[in-house]
């Protein structure tokens, strides 16, 4: 139902290549060709820059960009809403995260789904990226959602949304009062990291190996296997620990923690929705079409 014209110029603004977009879209390149014209000549506007083999982005192809993207997502909620309506859910759906997805990321959008499709029964399994990857394996769940940027070969790894990681600490903390530190200055700290096969973890290492930075490097004071332990020990000790955004949200709010910047260094990470190659839970399907809806929101 989405203008097709509209989907080729989507697809050759992504891209910035006229052959990807014809391949992807499987028509000619001369059949993208005339649709992008068409469009020009409708809006009487250049859309893209051409130079030789490499084209650009005009200001007027970015406004019609921004526009496009959000005409696809209301098309996306549009066909699933009656999609929903037009279909009968019922069943049981496995639901695996990891510990960070599960405690502060997930609950909304299950309570959600829950209201939407009352017939189906869900079950959450938390634990470390490692522990839902072997889950999944072991058809233990139907889909997964993790962090961390683990790669297994038998898994679909499909990114959902994106994280960040800070160092934080108490606002009571002796220690720590700077509001910024450098590199070096982090070896220095009493830290507190989460366990080994933690996808959080398995980020923070690769960030700090980014600058120089090993794990024994650093002055670990323990490991611990959530989130929220780590947050009660900060509470307890002059410590400062790597935890997601969404997990001290609330104590940023309230005053209680607060954002140690390190000078240089910056940790993002995908979360991923998983589930194992050449199978697809229907029920599966669905949450996922509407986790998807939900973080357009």
């Amino acid at each position: 139902m989405f203008d097709f014209r509209l989907q080729v110029f989507y697809t050759v603004a992504k891209r910035l290549s006229f052959t990807k977009a014809a391949e992807e879209l499987y028509i000619t390149q001369p059949a993208v060709t005339k649709h992008i014209h068409e469009l020009e000549h409708q809006f009487k506007l250049k859309l893209f820059e051409r130079n030789g083999n490499k084209i650009a982005m005009t200001a007027a192809g970015k406004i019609l960009l921004k526009h496009t993207e959000e005409l696809h997502a209301l098309y996306r909620n549009m066909e699933f809403e009656m999609n929903a309506l037009a279909q009968k859910h019922s069943g049981r759906l496995r639901i695996g995260a990891s510990t960070t997805v599960a405690q502060y990321v997930l609950p909304p959008i299950l309570a959600s789904f829950r209201q939407r499709f009352n017939e189906v029964v869900i079950t959450l399994t938390s634990g470390n990226t490692e522990q839902i990857e072997k889950s999944l394996l072991n058809n233990e769940i139907d889909i997964g959602i993790i962090e961390g940027s683990s790669k297994n070969k038998s898994i679909q790894y499909q990114p959902y949304s994106k994280d960040e990681i800070v160092l934080v600490t108490s606002v009571a903390n002796p220690v720590v009062r700077k509001e910024a530190i450098k590199i070096d200055e982090l070896k220095t700290l009493p830290l507190l990291l989460r366990e080994p096969g933690s996808g959080t973890l398995e980020v923070i290492a690769k960030a700090l190996k980014l600058v120089g930075i090993k794990l024994s490097d650093l002055k670990v004071e323990m490991q611990l296997n959530s989130s929220e332990s780590m947050k009660a020990y900060l509470f307890n000790s002059s410590c400062t620990a790597f935890l997601s955004v969404h997990a001290v949200f609330k104590e940023l709010q309230l005053g209680e923690f607060r954002i140690v910047d390190i000078k240089g260094l910056s940790i993002e990470r995908p979360f991923y929705i998983i589930q194992p190659h050449g199978q697809s839970s229907a029920l599966g399907q669905l949450f996922i079409r509407f986790a998807n809806q939900y973080n357009l929101k």
